[in-house]
């Protein structure tokens, strides 16, 4: 079995629309696989309804789940509770006994607290898990994605490349300056995998599929990939 984590910059940066993305094209195009999606932890209400809306049939397993809209460590200590890794181990150990891919969605950015000693980069790097940056073409980009792949280096991550999101509607020109691909792959030593178009929150299989399949997937996804 085979696990990607999408990890992002920071929250709201488009892990979400990433991960469905590749869903709705391995539906469409790799249904000789039996593909399983989690949540690496849950605070506040998240995309849970989203995923269940677009692929009903699939669980989105999420082992910890935190009412409070704030990094888990904090919103453990306000509900009283305890973050229990061994929890979302079993969780992503069950997955991989029975699912040919997982996709495992992370909270936040590499550097967000999982627990009071971990980051989410920590967990990457002790569980081995492949990892995609998404980082939003804004302002600060460069900075964002040269920050976060040192973070992921330093973790020992198995990083298989980085994907640009446009958060907000921007023509080509504005892209290529805020977020040069030469500029940051020679920064970073890590290969551009594509662009994530500025698209609203949409439940179109065949548009998501599609956004996935402008991206370099022999490089992005943890298996053999035929296009």
């Amino acid at each position: 079995m085979q696990a990607l984590l999408v990890a992002g910059t920071d929250t709201e940066v488009g892990k979400t629309m990433l991960t469905a993305s590749l869903l709705a094209y391995a539906q469409t195009h790799l249904q000789h696989l039996n593909w399983g999606i989690m949540k690496l932890m849950q605070t506040g209400l998240g995309d849970c309804e989203f995923y269940q809306q677009l692929f009903p049939s699939l669980e989105v397993v999420t082992p910890i789940y935190l009412k409070t809209p704030v990094a888990p460590p904090v919103a453990a200590a306000i509900e009283d509770q305890e973050i229990n890794l061994g929890l979302v181990w079993q969780a992503l150990r069950g997955l991989q006994t029975t699912k040919d891919v997982v996709l495992i969605e992370a909270l936040g950015g590499l550097g967000s607290p999982v627990t009071d000693e971990l980051t989410v980069a920590d967990l990457a790097g002790d569980w081995r898990l492949s990892v995609v940056i998404v980082v939003p073409i804004k302002l600060g980009a460069i900075a964002q994605a040269v920050a976060n792949v040192a973070l992921a280096r330093s973790a020992k991550i198995q990083l298989r490349g980085i994907v640009l999101n446009c958060t907000q509607p921007l023509e080509d020109e504005e892209i290529a300056k805020l977020a040069p691909i030469g500029l940051i792959e020679s920064l970073t030593h890590t290969p551009v995998l594509g662009i994530i178009p500025f698209v609203e929150k949409t439940t179109d299989l065949s548009q998501l599929a599609q956004i996935a399949a402008n991206l370099e997937l022999e490089r992005l996804l943890p298996i053999p990939v035929l296009l």
